[in-house]
Parts: structure tokens; C-alpha cells; sequence
């Protein structure tokens, strides 16, 4: 599965795209926007998308790296 396949079945099971998830992580303390902060870990935002969002772990980990900035919207 491409990265953007993942994208969009998460945004088709949440509502949400990558903005909303940078957002809501910048709500949550977890970046500064832009990136991870330093000392918040992958399991951590893992958990968070598992737990509010209802993702498994390999879409929960796409979202992760979306935030960490490895992959991108464009990311095949």
C-alpha cells in the first residue's frame, strides 16, 4: 500500500487529513507544529491515534511519520 493509499483510508475512517493531525498533535503537546518535540516518543502518538482515532498500527505509524516530517503528502 502506498503512503498515500494510507492517507486516505485514514482520512476516510476519521474525518481528518494530515493538517488535522498536526493540529490536534500541536493541541496535545506532542510537536511544535512543525516537529516532534524532544522526549515524545513514537509509542506515545501511537497510543493516542489507537486510542482517540480507533487506527491500527501500521496507519497509526504512517500518521507518525507524516508528523516526524519523513514522509510527506507526497510520499509515494
Amino acid at each position: 500500500m502506498s503512503f498515500q493509499a494510507y492517507l486516505e483510508n485514514i482520512k476516510a475512517k476519521t474525518g481528518k487529513g494530515p493538517e488535522d493531525f498536526r493540529q490536534l498533535a500541536a493541541e496535545k503537546g506532542f510537536t511544535d507544529g512543525t516537529t516532534i518535540k524532544d522526549g515524545v516518543k513514537a509509542g506515545t502518538i501511537v497510543q493516542w491515534l489507537k486510542d482517540d482515532f480507533g487506527l491500527g498500527h501500521g496507519h497509526a505509524m504512517a500518521i507518525y511519520a507524516l508528523l516526524k516530517g519523513s514522509k510527506s503528502e507526497d510520499s509515494e
